[in-house]
C-alpha cells in the first residue's frame, strides 16, 4: 500500500463477495500507524452518507468507465487526494484515462494489471474566483511628459528648400482640361502636348507677333476662329494680349 501513509483517512472500496485477498489488504492498511480505514461496497456507497473532502486516499475496484461512481469519488476525496482504481473491465489505457479526465481527476497514471492513479486538483469541486480582466490605468499619466527625457525636435524651417518656396508660373500651373492634370491626354488639341513636348527638348516657345491673324476674330474664342486658326483650342483673349504658341502651333493642318 504505497499511496496509504500516516494520518490518512481511507475508504476501500470493494465489489461482489468477500475474500481473502480483500480482507487481507484491509488489514495491511490498518497496520500502517494512525490511519483511519472505511471499508463499503460499490453499492451501498451511496447509502452512507460521507461528507465531501472527507477521505485522503481512495482504493476502488469499480469500473473507470461508471461515470457516475467516479465524478461522486472526485466529491469525496480531499483536494491533491488520491484514487487508486484496480478496473479488470477497462478496454484500454487510454479510453480509462479519458473517463477519469472528464470525471475531474489529474495526473492520471497507468500501471500494471489494470491499476489506474488518478488525483483530485487543488481546489474543491465547485469552488469559484472572481477575475478582473479590466485593468485601471492612469488616463492622464499616459501623455505625461518626462521633463527629463531629452527628444529629438524637428525644426520646421528646415522641411522646406529653396525651390519649394519659389512661386509657380502660370505655364507650370496649365493643366489639361479633359484630365485635370499637368498630363496631356491622348486626342489633345489644347496645345499642352506640345508645350510639354517642348518643355521636355528644352524649346523655347515662340511669342504671338510671328502669328499673323487673316479674319482679326481670333481673341473671341474657337467659335469665331476659323480651321487653321494658330489660337485653335485655347480660351478666348483681350485684344493685344500676348499669348505664347509653340511651335506645333504654327503649322497648319494639313
Amino acid at each position: 500500500m504505497n499511496f496509504v501513509h500516516e494520518n490518512n483517512h481511507v475508504l476501500y472500496l470493494w465489489g461482489g463477495a468477500v475474500g481473502p485477498e480483500i480482507e487481507k489488504e484491509v488489514n495491511e492498511i490498518k497496520s500502517i500507524p494512525n490511519v483511519l480505514v472505511n471499508v463499503e461496497n460499490v453499492e451501498r456507497l451511496h447509502l452512507a452518507e460521507y461528507e465531501k473532502s472527507q477521505f485522503d486516499v481512495i482504493l476502488a475496484q469499480v469500473s473507470t468507465g461508471n461515470s457516475t461512481l467516479v465524478t461522486l469519488l472526485v466529491k469525496l476525496l480531499k483536494p491533491k487526494g488520491k484514487v487508486v482504481f484496480r478496473d479488470d473491465s477497462a478496454v484500454g489505457v487510454e479510453q480509462a484515462r479519458s473517463n477519469l479526465l472528464l470525471s475531474g481527476f489529474i495526473n492520471i497514471v497507468a500501471s500494471d494489471n489494470n491499476v489506474y492513479v488518478a488525483e483530485k486538483p487543488d481546489y474543491e469541486v465547485g469552488s469559484k474566483s472572481k477575475l478582473s480582466f479590466a485593468k485601471k490605468s492612469n488616463v492622464a499619466a499616459v501623455w505625461k511628459l518626462d521633463d527629463n527625457d531629452e527628444e529629438e525636435r524637428i525644426d520646421d524651417e528646415e522641411l522646406l528648400d529653396e525651390d519649394d518656396k519659389a512661386k509657380p508660373t502660370a505655364e507650370s500651373l496649365r493643366v489639361c482640361g479633359t484630365t485635370g492634370k499637368r498630363k496631356a491626354c491622348k486626342d489633345c488639341s489644347c496645345g499642352l502636348a506640345e508645350e510639354l513636348d517642348a518643355e521636355a527638348k528644352g524649346k523655347a516657345l515662340t511669342d504671338t507677333s510671328a502669328a499673323k491673324s487673316s479674319c482679326g476674330s481670333c481673341y473671341l474664342g474657337d467659335a469665331f476662329r476659323c480651321a487653321t486658326c494658330p489660337y485653335l483650342g485655347m480660351p478666348a483673349f483681350k485684344p493685344g494680349e500676348k499669348i505664347v504658341l509653340s511651335d506645333m502651333q504654327m503649322q497648319a493642318d494639313t
